[in-house]
């Protein structure tokens, strides 16, 4: 069962290892990026901070779509994390039971719309979300770094 699906291009560090994980019933997180299943430099700086309680998996996005597809992960409660827009919204098109996508982390670049403190979007960003938005209305995108925090609605935020 997916309980979160996350941006942020941190991954996993201390606000999502401490302050997500206390606020939703997860018991695994999976890690779906590309680049990173063959970067076992940066897998060990991630399990890290992985809490004793939670499993950490690394999948491609394409395997943890059909890892999730198949049933395989129906044993966990799922809390996935993305490093870019794409990514999550790749696999949201494919997974039809996604009802919310977090956008926690996503650096500033040169030009990019800030949304948050922590989220700023390029027009290329932007265009996708919008894209995304109008081809699944029902699944909320919201922003936010940690749970305590006031939901930011992107529908609300972004140019037309």
């Amino acid at each position: 069962m997916i309980k979160h699906v996350r941006v942020d291009h941190r991954l996993l560090h201390g606000q999502v290892a401490v302050s997500w994980l206390q606020s939703i019933d997860t018991d695994c997180i999976l890690i779906a990026n590309d680049e990173l299943v063959n970067d076992e430099i940066r897998k060990t700086t991630l399990k890290l901070a992985r809490p004793n309680n939670c499993k950490l998996i690394f999948k491609t996005v394409d395997d943890s779509i059909k890892a999730i597809l198949s049933g395989v992960t129906d044993q966990y409660k799922l809390f996935i994390i993305f490093e870019n827009i794409y990514d999550a919204i790749k696999l949201a098109r494919e997974i039809k039971v996604i009802k919310s996508i977090n956008l926690g982390g996503i650096k500033h670049t040169e030009g990019a719309k800030k949304i948050s403190k922590t989220v700023s979007l390029t027009e290329e960003e932007q265009n996708k979300l919008i894209e995304f938005m109008n081809e699944f209305p029902e699944i909320e995108l919201e922003v936010r770094g940690l749970p305590s925090e006031q939901k930011i609605i992107l529908k609300d935020n972004l140019r037309r």
